[in-house]
């Protein structure tokens, strides 16, 4: 057992960039993805400026709800930016070396504002929850030093600990191949990377993940089991319909978000597969932040109403 271990550690080498294979294995296709993904990228970074612009513009959104819906779809856009515009260059140039530092910048971006997002969905569920559930002590509860406390603590909270993982992750060796299997640097197909015993930092891995997606996703579940049965006790089929309205486009990025996320993180390391990782990943760093603004706007009469306001302006 200490000769393999002693073995495995001489044949470490001094790893300073990697290879993010990406979608090679479609070679073919290099040109149609390319061209795919910058029209998706114009579409999330069009689609969620047109919410920001319209919720500071737009008398009538000048309330909590909008102003972190507003604080969300910037959030989108800087969370596709970490991955997007690489892969891009990527796909383009053919180029697909990255130096270990630049990965190790784009991990922790990705995971900072994954963070982000698991605590500013917890957010928009307790304003919610207040909103239906405590009406006459919203307007005192959810005041405009409260929200901009909510909002502030949702951007900066996971700082330390991801900077901590990250750093953590890249302390470790790493074997000959510098070759990941992936198209972003993300945690999984980093450690397969690793030489020797990595269980610890799995570990730590999973503590984080349950952490910063399991509790924000119970909370939110929580506030959405009381808004339920709130909901339920309201005299007509009208109000219930409005009241589900409203949260059904928050329920429907929370379970995209979250279910892509939790399979990918908490599975167990057994059942990771680089394609499905693949898959996975694209889903929760790519087609939610893009359906986000659909989701939101085309079942808002508020924002659809603000959004034909500015369109007729012009």
């Amino acid at each position: 057992m200490n000769y393999k271990e002693s073995k495995a550690e001489d044949n470490v080498s001094t790893v300073t960039q990697f290879v993010l294979l990406g979608f090679s294995d479609l070679p073919q296709q290099q040109g149609l993805l390319f061209v795919l993904f910058s029209i998706i990228y114009m579409i999330i970074s069009t689609g969620n400026s047109l919410i920001i612009v319209i919720t500071r513009l737009d008398i009538a959104l000048q309330k909590p709800m909008y102003f972190f819906l507003a604080n969300f779809s910037l959030l989108e856009i800087c969370y596709v930016s970490v991955t997007l515009p690489r892969m891009l260059v990527n796909l383009w140039t053919q180029d697909r070396i990255i130096s270990m530092l630049d990965c190790a910048i784009q991990m922790c971006f990705f995971l900072m504002l994954g963070a982000t997002e698991c605590f500013l969905l917890v957010v928009m569920a307790y304003d919610r929850y207040v909103a239906i559930c405590n009406p006459l002590l919203y307007p005192l509860v959810m005041n405009q030093k409260m929200c901009t406390l909510l909002a502030v603590g949702s951007w900066i909270g996971g700082i330390p600990v991801q900077i901590g993982q990250t750093c953590q992750i890249f302390s470790l060796h790493f074997c000959d191949c510098n070759q990941i299997n992936h198209f972003f640097c993300d945690i999984p197909p980093i450690l397969k990377l690793a030489c020797g015993d990595t269980s610890v930092h799995e570990v730590s891995v999973y503590a984080v993940a349950n952490l910063f997606v399991a509790v924000p996703f119970v909370l939110i579940l929580a506030s959405y089991s009381k808004i339920i049965f709130t909901v339920l006790r309201l005299p007509t089929a009208r109000g219930r319909a409005k009241v589900f309205s409203t949260c059904s486009s928050h329920l429907l990025v929370v379970v995209l978000f979250f279910g892509s996320a939790t399979i990918t993180y908490l599975r167990p390391k057994s059942d990771h597969s680089a394609g499905m990782d693949k898959l996975l990943s694209l889903f929760y760093t790519i087609v939610t932040p893009m359906f986000n603004p659909m989701i939101y706007s085309l079942r808002n009469k508020d924002v659809i109403a603000a959004l034909r306001k500015l369109l007729l302006k012009k």
